[in-house]
C-alpha cells in the first residue's frame, strides 16, 4: 500500500504521485495479463482446433499468449510435455505415453478425435493382391500381415480391436513395424503387407487411385477415443486456472470445427473460409486448390467440449497392459485428471 507524507506534498505533487501509481499499477496488470504457453501440434486436419483457437483469438480472450510448436509424429509431443518444452498436446494413447503417465509426468485432461458413426474415420484397407486372394473383410485378417508404425502405436491397438471383434488375437496376425506412415503406405501399395488402417483422407486417395481396397471402418468395431488432450501433471496441480482457460479456448475451436466441417454443405462459404484457415497450417506445400479436397475429406469427428470417453480409455489401458505394452502399475486415476472436461462412459 502506497503511503504519502501529505504535509510535505503540494496538491500538484500529490496528483502526480497518484497518477503515477495508477499508471504503474496498469502496466503491472498488463504484464501479468497473458500466460505464455506452447502447444505441440501436428500438421493434421484433426489438430484444427489448435489453429482455429489461435487464429480467432480464443486463446487471447482467455489470457493465453500461445506459441504453436510443430512435430513430425505424436510420440515426441508426449516426451516434450514430460520435459517441460511444451505445455499442451494432442496424441493417441501409445505404449510410450502410458510409461510417461506411470512416471507421473503427463495427464490426460480431455478428449479429441473419436470414431463416430456418420463421420469419416479410420479406414481398414487391403492391398490389391490380398483383396484378390480373398481378404475382403476385417474378419479375414487372421494370418495376414498388418502394417503399423511401431509396437504400442495406435495402429497396433487398431489391429487389436479388429482381432478381438473377430475372435482372434494379434498373435494370429503378422505385425510389421515400419516406423513411418509413408512406409506403411508404400508397403501396402506394393503388396509387401496385406492390410493397414489409416485416416480417411489418405484412404480415400489410395482407393480412388486404385492402389488399395476398402474392407472396413474402425468405427464399426465400437467406441474408440482415438486421441486425447494432455498436459504435464505439474500443470494440473500447480496451474489449474491456466489449464481451465486453455480448455475453454480449445473447446471453442472444436465447436467451430464441428459446426462447419461436420456438415460442409450447410454453409459452403463458411466451409471454404475454414479450409483457408486450416490450409495455413496443413498441406502448406500444396496450392490451395489441391489441398482443399484432402482437408475436407479429413473432417473427422472431434469430441464436443473436449469430452473424454473414460470407459474407452480404461479399455485401451487394459488392452495395452494385457499385451505388456503399458506398465501394470498404471491406473486410470493416475492417467486421467477429470477436473478439466466432461467425461462420458
Amino acid at each position: 500500500m502506497l503511503k504519502f507524507n501529505l504535509g510535505a506534498m503540494t496538491r500538484r505533487s500529490l496528483f502526480g504521485a497518484l497518477a503515477g501509481a495508477v499508471l504503474a499499477s496498469g502496466f503491472a496488470g498488463a504484464a501479468q495479463a497473458d500466460d505464455k504457453i506452447t502447444i505441440g501440434a501436428l500438421r493434421f486436419t484433426s489438430h484444427a482446433p489448435s489453429f482455429i483457437a489461435y487464429e480467432k483469438g480464443y486463446f487471447k480472450e482467455e489470457g493465453l499468449d500461445v506459441e504453436l510448436k510443430f512435430f513430425q509424429a505424436a510420440q515426441p509431443v508426449a516426451v516434450a510435455i514430460a520435459s517441460g518444452d511444451i505445455d499442451f498436446g494432442v496424441t493417441a494413447m501409445t505404449g510410450g505415453f502410458f510409461s510417461l503417465a506411470d512416471k507421473g509426468a503427463v495427464k490426460v485432461i480431455g478428449g479429441m478425435m473419436a470414431e463416430k458413426q456418420g463421420f469419416p474415420g479410420n479406414v481398414i484397407l487391403a492391398s490389391n493382391a490380398a483383396y484378390d486372394a480373398g481378404l475382403t473383410t476385417p474378419a479375414d485378417l487372421k494370418g495376414k500381415s498388418w502394417a503399423m508404425t511401431q509396437q504400442g502405436s495406435s495402429f497396433h491397438y487398431m489391429a487389436g480391436l479388429i482381432a478381438e471383434k473377430n475372435g482372434f488375437t494379434t498373435a494370429d496376425m503378422q505385425l510389421k513395424a515400419l516406423q513411418k506412415v509413408g512406409a506403411m503406405i508404400g508397403a501396402l501399395k506394393s503388396g509387401q503387407v496385406d492390410a493397414m488402417a489409416i485416416v480417411p483422407h489418405i484412404a480415400a486417395g489410395l482407393v480412388k487411385g486404385g492402389a488399395a481396397k476398402e474392407i472396413g471402418r474402425v468405427q464399426n468395431l465400437g467406441d474408440y477415443q482415438v486421441t486425447t488432450i494432455f498436459t504435464s501433471t505439474r500443470n494440473t496441480e500447480e496451474k489449474q486456472d491456466m489449464v481451465k482457460r486453455f480448455m475453454r479456448a480449445y473447446s471453442k475451436g472444436i465447436a467451430d470445427y464441428l459446426a462447419v466441417m461436420g456438415d460442409q454443405k450447410k454453409d459452403p462459404a463458411a466451409t471454404e473460409a475454414m479450409v483457408d484457415l486450416i490450409h495455413k497450417y496443413v498441406y502448406t506445400d500444396r496450392p490451395r486448390e489441391k489441398a482443399a479436397p484432402s482437408i475436407k475429406a479429413g473432417a473427422v469427428y472431434l469430441s464436443e467440449g473436449a469430452a473424454l470417453n473414460t470407459k474407452d480409455i480404461a479399455a485401451q489401458l487394459a488392452w495395452f497392459q494385457k499385451n505388456n505394452l503399458a506398465p501394470a502399475s498404471l491406473t486410470l486415476e493416475k492417467l486421467v485428471d477429470t477436473n478439466f472436461a466432461d467425461t462420458t462412459n
